[in-house]
């Protein structure tokens, strides 16, 4: 379990849905999840942000300045990350090594180096670890957000 108050980020898929309305529930908590991160100890990745605006267009959930524009606007509300030449080494070896496709291991070896305990995603693993950073689906199937994200985002 998590503990309050840890460092975290958010993968690309909870910033799309933050934005789609047609993903129903998911929508909602994303939303939430968000404004809360917003308040917390949360990291942004530039990976993310970026794997975002290329979702957000590519699917045409948002018209290409909007999506700029959203894009702009996390950068301005949330501390952001790069991922650095040893991360990308790691990411690199971890790909070669079949342990996680190259984009999943750059996104968590970045995290690693910003000290982010934890990365919330439907999109990885749930319960994995790897270097120092554990995956966390935050929704759960009775279609609210888990104990877990819940505690991690102050709800509780």
């Amino acid at each position: 379990m998590s503990a309050k108050g840890e460092r975290f980020t958010l993968d690309t898929d909870i910033l799309v849905y933050s934005i789609d309305s047609a993903a129903g529930w998911k929508h909602d908590l994303a939303a939430e999840i968000v404004d809360r991160a917003a308040e917390r100890d949360c990291l942004l990745t530039l990976q993310a942000t970026s794997e975002f605006f290329v979702a957000a267009t590519r699917k045409r959930l948002m018209p290409l300045v909007e999506a700029a524009a959203q894009a702009a606007d996390w950068l301005e509300i949330f501390p952001t990350i790069a991922s650095s030449p040893d991360a990308v080494r790691t990411a690199l070896a971890h790909a070669a090594e079949r342990r996680a496709s190259y984009w999943d291991a750059l996104m968590i070896a970045t995290a690693s180096e910003a000290g982010c305990a934890l990365i919330l995603t439907e999109d990885l693993q749930d319960g994995a670890r790897l270097r120092s950073v554990g995956i966390h689906n935050p929704f759960a199937r009775s279609g609210r957000l888990t104990g877990e994200a819940r505690q991690l985002l102050g709800l509780d």
